[in-house]
């Protein structure tokens, strides 16, 4: 720096030399992504514009670095960060022995769930019936239970939680308004899976062999489910006239026998009773073919994870652990 500075008084700097020895080491040293904007310096001939545009590039890098250093040691700050939530939370856990009672008496009922015979017709869908489908297969499988199986099952039992069970899970209140979303989704898919499950059996494999008349009948039914929560009855009332209605009028269109009276009051009678809750029909697309089963297989599948495992139910506690840790930095 000092030859440097003498050069410059005498008037004897030479700019693009010094230049060159500046964007080579940029070259070495900046990220790939910095790549384009110091080739770019290179064409510059202009020495003020060359230096002003070293600058900038130099404060990107810069950035650049200091990302790379939070990235770097994010890990060492989570894992900082879990063990000083889960002593500061045992702590509180010794002041108050039962501040966990609820997620003790959750995690309690997954676990038996898992461990007790299916029954063999469930009638209600309620999280006991959802644990006799889940809980079938922990059985049927030589697999032992383990802590994420017990966490998964205690997950798919609280997508079907009581709004008014005010026993819900200490360590989850934070969530419960997504997880009732995720509740209130569930409720409409199965809503709609149960519609298409009755109208295919009236409609024959001819109409359901079209997916332009499947996706019409899916329209219709989300559209007209919106009041389904506060009027299921006549929500599901004015769903199967419209239904009945589109699957008569499909069926003369491709010059098919249309329904019989006796078949579109069977078939009107049968989707109104999808409102009720002990539907069979219900029941089946949500704990026996579809929906527990695939969200209890997407559950395990996320839960395999090593870094999940290790923290999953190590101690009453650790079930504070189980959500993500806030990051304390982020680039």
């Amino acid at each position: 720096m000092d030859f440097l500075k003498q050069e410059a008084e005498h008037g004897a700097l030479d700019v693009p030399y010094l230049s060159k020895y500046i964007l080579n080491m940029m070259t070495l040293l900046c990220a790939p992504v910095r790549d384009e904007e110091v080739q770019k310096l290179e064409n510059i001939a202009d020495p003020v514009r060359l230096l002003r545009g070293i600058f900038q590039v130099l404060g990107l890098m810069k950035m650049d670095m200091v990302n790379y250093t939070i990235q770097s040691l994010q890990p060492h700050l989570q894992e900082h960060s879990i063990q000083y939530e889960r002593a500061k939370f045992q702590e509180l856990l010794n002041k108050q022995p039962g501040l966990l009672d609820h997620t003790t008496k959750w995690l309690t009922q997954a676990a038996a769930d898992l461990t007790t015979p299916p029954p063999s017709c469930p009638d209600t869908p309620d999280a006991s019936s959802v644990a006799g489908t889940s809980s079938h297969e922990a059985i049927n499988s030589p697999e032992p239970v383990s802590p994420a199986m017990v966490l998964s099952q205690g997950f798919l039992n609280l997508l079907l939680w009581d709004p008014e069970n005010e026993e819900f899970p200490e360590t989850l209140l934070m969530d419960r308004t997504r997880l009732q979303e995720l509740e209130s989704q569930l409720h409409q898919l199965t809503i709609l899976a149960s519609v298409l499950l009755v109208a295919s059996s009236f409609s024959g494999s001819v109409l359901f062999g079209s997916p332009q008349f499947v996706d019409k009948l899916k329209r219709i039914t989300k559209s007209l489910m919106e009041e389904f929560n506060s009027r299921p009855e006549e929500a599901m009332l004015t769903v199967s006239e419209q239904v009945s209605q589109e699957i008569h009028q499909s069926l003369k269109n491709m010059g098919l026998a249309a329904l019989s009276s006796d078949n579109t009051a069977s078939l009107v009678g049968q989707l109104q009773n999808i409102a009720k809750k002990e539907n069979c029909v219900r029941s089946v697309i949500v704990f026996l073919s579809q929906i527990c089963p695939f969200l209890s297989h997407c559950l395990s599948y996320r839960s395999a994870d090593p870094f999940v495992s290790q923290m999953l139910l190590g101690s009453r506690c650790a079930a504070i652990s189980v959500r993500p840790s806030r990051r304390p930095y982020s680039h």
